[in-house]
């Protein structure tokens, strides 16, 4: 049977049975978006190959997809699959530091896609390595970052962790400003 592995939110796999050989005749393959049967795709492949990468995909959506065998032996019936492709999983492209005072800052970023569970405002001084992680419920765009040392950068790194488990994360500076003298 025609199936899928290693899905993603562009590509996907396609493994089937050796039903041809080199010699036997080849493969067409057809796939095309449910919603979209005019966006088909066709591909040829030699009847050696059991396997192939399809990439170029659009993510969060299902695929039809038909293997069908040419022989010029034996006729087979074509094999047909359905794969949906994973949610993009995007960086926080943006993360921006403002509202900045001399022990606090207001860190934002975006975007926020739906299939964030939480964010991890990981922030602490340079240089050093003294950091602490601050989580934020993934419907959220910002948070405050507080009891911080006056007159000091701070490194913040924002990460999305995914309902997959992928986690990605974007950087940025920040700078307490200085405090009251005296």
């Amino acid at each position: 049977r025609l199936h899928a592995t290693d899905v993603t939110s562009s590509s996907f796999r396609l493994l089937w049975p050796k039903l041809l050989s080199q010699e036997t005749g080849y493969y067409t393959l057809e796939y095309a978006p449910t919603a979209d049967p005019a966006g088909k795709r066709t591909q040829q492949v030699s009847g050696a190959h059991t396997s192939l990468v399809l990439s170029d995909l659009a993510p969060e959506t299902t695929y039809e997809v038909a293997l069908i065998p040419e022989s010029n032996v034996h006729y087979f019936p074509p094999q047909t699959t359905r794969v949906m492709t994973l949610a993009e999983e995007i960086s926080p492209v943006q993360v921006l530091i403002s509202e900045s005072g001399p022990r606090s800052f207001h860190v934002s970023w975006a975007p926020v896609p739906d299939s964030v569970v939480s964010y991890q405002v990981l922030y602490g001084p340079l240089p050093g390595n003294s950091a602490k992680v601050l989580e934020v419920d993934g419907r959220h765009n910002s948070t405050v970052v507080e009891h911080l040392a006056p007159n000091t950068t701070y490194l913040v790194t924002v990460t999305a962790v995914y309902r997959s488990g992928k986690e990605k994360s974007l950087s940025a500076k920040a700078c307490t400003q200085e405090g009251e003298r005296g």
